[in-house]
């Protein structure tokens, strides 16, 4: 049975929320913009019109989360009285307690994403590091932990190119993670370097072996985002499709490698952006989602490049390097601890089921990141 300090406790985080989050002004915000969308003229720009949608829509989901914050609150106040009256039973009250405990840190979570780039879906992109079949196996691992917890929270996951390894596990894979608010906000947490401390099962000897894979998430920019592409700094390649058997195979170049060269702004040094795309049979679609994902490469390092001048002026922040190593995964001891916050877990087989938000909640609370820029 809950105490009434926690009770105190909930009541005071859903206030706390109410103010942070400004919920009256959004409330008159919400009804000016939507407002907005019943104009005569509103459909003429579609673009100018999906943007505020978009933005409606944005308010709406605080709104909404709040006010569900809010009625959990008060189920739980009023279930605590009605126990003293014997109306309901301690089982009832702790239930309400947890309902209520997760709708405000979920919110509370999601208040921590203010960048501009938080509510994106985002392309996630895993290497495997050196060491042969073992870090190919470690990637393919990695895959499958960000491919169930993508479906246990709502989001659609759609691979637009993956490299098999040369006996197990993968070399390389790019995925899509869409269809759900926040996925680049949440997932931005898993940019770097996560390292396998296990006894291999293709080393015959048994023995404990280190292994290797990056992760890079970016933000995945849709038409509302403009981005510059210098037609000047782009070529295409065309190549034979891999995969399902049929007459289709090896006989249709369907398959595109896009490169461009990008200059850097601050050191003017060129680097070679390579972007392979095998997602469908139709090179046409191909070329569009290459697109799409070289648009998503150039605002990440716009953005990154953001970051680091704001982190440069905040004094007294931690610095977040990128390319860091940044979680060890050591199966013997059954323990995965983030090098970063140093949350750990005991759970190895839960965390590669895919249970990684305790790992995103602890990254964004200890780097909180200012709207301002």
């Amino acid at each position: 049975m809950i105490t009434a300090e926690q009770l105190k406790d909930v009541l005071r985080r859903a206030d706390d929320l109410n103010r942070y989050l400004d919920i009256d002004r959004k409330k008159m915000e919400y009804s000016e913009e939507e407002l907005r969308t019943q104009a005569p003229d509103f459909w003429e720009d579609p673009k100018r019109a999906q943007l505020q949608m978009k933005k409606v829509k944005d308010i709406k989901r605080w709104i909404d989360g709040y006010n569900q914050v809010r009625q959990m609150a008060d189920e739980l106040q009023l279930a605590f009285d009605f126990y003293h009256e014997k109306m309901v039973t301690e089982e009832e009250v702790d239930e309400d307690y947890s309902k209520a405990i997760e709708a405000i840190e979920s919110l509370e979570l999601k208040n921590m994403l203010r960048q501009k780039e938080d509510p994106m879906d985002c392309v996630l992109k895993i290497n495997s590091g050196a060491g042969g079949t073992e870090s190919q196996d470690w990637a393919s691992m990695l895959m499958r932990m960000y491919m169930r917890w993508a479906e246990s929270n709502g989001y659609k996951v759609s691979i637009s190119n993956i490299q098999d390894g040369d006996e197990a596990g993968i070399k390389s894979v790019t995925m899509e993670i869409e269809g759900s608010e926040y996925a680049y906000g949440y997932l931005k947490s898993e940019n770097g370097v996560h390292r396998l401390v296990r006894v291999s099962p293709f080393n015959a000897q048994g023995k404990r072996m280190t292994s290797f894979a990056s992760v890079f998430v970016s933000p995945l920019v849709d038409d509302t985002i403009e981005v510059y592409v210098d037609p000047a700094k782009l070529s295409w390649d065309t190549f034979r499709s891999s995969g399902a058997g049929g007459q289709n195979v090896n006989k249709v170049e369907s398959g595109v490698r896009l490169r461009y060269w990008y200059t850097d702004p601050d050191t003017g040094e060129e680097e070679e952006i390579l972007i392979e795309n095998t997602e469908t049979r139709d090179q046409p679609k191909n070329k569009e989602k290459a697109m799409v994902l070289l648009k998503s490469q150039l605002y990440d390092r716009a953005m990154k490049k953001r970051l680091e001048a704001q982190a440069k002026i905040e004094a007294g922040k931690k610095k977040i390097e990128w390319g860091s190593q940044i979680r060890s995964y050591v199966f013997d001891d059954r323990r995965v601890k983030d090098h970063r916050t140093n949350f750990q877990t005991s759970d190895v087989d839960g965390v590669m089921d895919g249970k990684i938000d305790g790992f995103i909640k602890a990254y964004l609370m200890e780097f909180p990141v200012n709207d301002e820029e």
